[in-house]
């Protein structure tokens, strides 16, 4: 038996008028702002340049799908919020989709795609890498003075057997234990690896490459290595020092650094007790690890209040003021967890369900590239406006995620957005700020 959907469809009436729907208002999308991203990637080239450090073995006359156009395909889906390849068995008629990717025809099907990123290797991870920090240098009209580089570890919970997944004894589960690189709120690196290493594993090597290849574009520019305690190791401080890089790292609370520091620390006991007032004194002791070859500065916040003593430790070859190093040089490294969560929980960054290592690093870089188009769109078109400082999510809600009609013929293909879109004045500023013509 024949299943038809009913031409005409009746609801309870509204203020005396009948209710009525059909399908029948011809092409309509959710997705209308995908047109913004086709501006932002246009303008900075970012996928047709990734493109070029893909390995595409297949005999590109008999393709129907171009390797740019799966990658914008996959890239623009996650910024747009589409985190699985089954999302693309339907998504790929989709006239807003397809026109971002420059197509007038049906985009690839998630069996398509799932061969696709399962034919990427380290290579692929090496070239794409490059593309990310190439795009940062290109982001800049004039060197910069200094440039501070955050490093931090985070987990990318599995629930299969793929590789290179272990149990994590702090995070209490199976996972990966990628690690970021972020300038900024520019990305440079998303590095997967196995979560049974050390979390500063290969952090040195990565530090060497980004510095090398940034003092190739900037030689007088100023370096800053910043990462929380899981990066205080002492072939990374040393590397530092001897190349001229500024480091300001957390140092993991230890009986040998409470000895040197505990005058201070009394004194801010004293004085809670005696004002009832919360406590933060500053100060510097001098430290060296077994492993160290030397002492090293190392600052000490004492912070007393009703819950108790709280001291925190930071090492550091920058000169300056303890509190105001603190303060407004090591506590600013916050903000990158902020961009790890949006590369988590608005670009579905740990959607890695390959079964084969590559594959899932071809992932996470994926949801990279759809960070950079985002942050690019948020640092170019919505400087000065309202959602300057805006999330990838709200981003996506209030620009992408708009309902238009799409009509489509020889000569042109039109959006109508919807009349009550409430940020047409915002739209219309990004589109004119990102025109390429």
């Amino acid at each position: 038996m024949t299943n038809r959907t009913p031409s005409q469809l009746s609801f309870p009436g509204c203020q005396r008028r009948r209710v009525e729907a059909s399908f029948s208002g011809g092409h309509v999308t959710s997705d209308g702002g995908a047109l913004l991203l086709r501006q932002v990637d246009r303008k900075t080239g970012l996928l047709a340049a990734a493109t070029k450090a893909l390995v595409d073995p297949r005999r590109t006359k008999s393709c129907r799908h171009s390797a740019v156009s799966l990658l914008r395909q996959r890239v623009y889906g996650l910024a747009l919020g589409y985190e699985d390849l089954n999302d693309h068995d339907t998504l790929r008629t989709d006239m807003a989709l397809q026109t971002a990717v420059d197509r007038d025809t049906d985009l690839a099907s998630a069996p398509t795609l799932c061969r696709w990123e399962n034919r990427m290797d380290r290579q692929t991870a090496w070239a794409l890498h490059e593309v990310l920090v190439n795009q940062f240098i290109a982001s800049h009209k004039r060197p910069p003075k200094e440039l501070v580089l955050d490093f931090d570890a985070t987990d990318d919970r599995v629930h299969g057997g793929q590789e290179g997944r272990f149990f994590h004894g702090y995070y209490d589960h199976y996972c990966f234990l990628p690690l970021y690189v972020f300038c900024g709120d520019q990305l440079l690196a998303a590095y997967l690896r196995p979560s049974k290493i050390d979390g500063a594993k290969h952090a040195g090597a990565i530090l060497k490459l980004l510095v090398k290849r940034l003092r190739e574009a900037w030689p007088k520019v100023r370096i800053v290595f910043r990462g929380d305690s899981g990066f205080c190791r002492h072939w990374v401080l040393g590397w530092c020092e001897r190349h001229h890089v500024n480091y300001i790292v957390g140092v993991a609370r230890n009986a040998r650094l409470q000895a040197l520091a505990q005058p201070l620390l009394d004194h801010a006991n004293e004085r809670f007790e005696a004002t009832g007032d919360k406590q933060r004194h500053f100060g510097q002791v001098h430290y060296a690890a077994a492993s160290w070859k030397r002492p090293r500065r190392v600052i000490v916040k004492a912070e007393h209040s009703a819950q108790g003593a709280n001291p925190r430790y930071i090492v550091t070859n920058m000169d300056g003021d303890a509190q105001t190093l603190y303060d407004t040089v090591y506590c600013a490294r916050g903000e990158m967890e902020n961009r790890i969560k949006e590369q988590q929980l608005d670009l579905f960054a740990d959607r890695t369900s390959c079964h084969h290592w590559w594959a899932n690093q071809f992932r996470l870089l994926l949801a990279s590239l759809a960070y950079t188009l985002l942050e690019t769109l948020r640092r170019l078109g919505l400087k000065g406006t309202e959602l300057a400082r805006a999330q990838c999510g709200t981003i996506r809600l209030k620009l992408l995620k708009i309902g238009a009609v799409i009509v489509r013929n020889t000569r042109r293909v039109r959006f109508l957005l919807s009349s009550a879109y409430p940020y047409q004045k915002l739209f219309a500023t990004v589109a004119a700020r990102l025109d390429t013509s």
